[in-house]
């Protein structure tokens, strides 16, 4: 096999595995740890430092991008076919 085509199937079959990847990820764990509060659902004021419930999250836990996007698309579809 030509050398170039072996390196251009290589490189169309990495980013798919990977994207593949990431939706079998969201698929089987859509929730991902919070960065801002990391998990604790709790963040501090800028001046006082009092705990205060984090605005991104709920309970620490946030929905992945790739599964927002997923259930997004998915009530668009269920939308049109009513």
């Amino acid at each position: 096999m030509d050398p170039l085509l072996t390196a251009a199937i290589t490189l169309a079959t990495i980013p798919a595995l990977i994207t593949l990847g990431y939706g079998l990820l969201c698929w089987v764990a859509p929730f991902t740890t919070c960065r801002r509060c990391v998990g604790t659902g709790q963040t501090t004021t800028r001046f006082l430092r009092r705990p205060r419930a984090c605005r991104r999250c709920d309970r620490g836990q946030r929905l992945r991008t790739g599964r927002r996007v997923y259930n997004t698309f998915h009530r668009m579809r269920s939308e049109a076919h009513r």
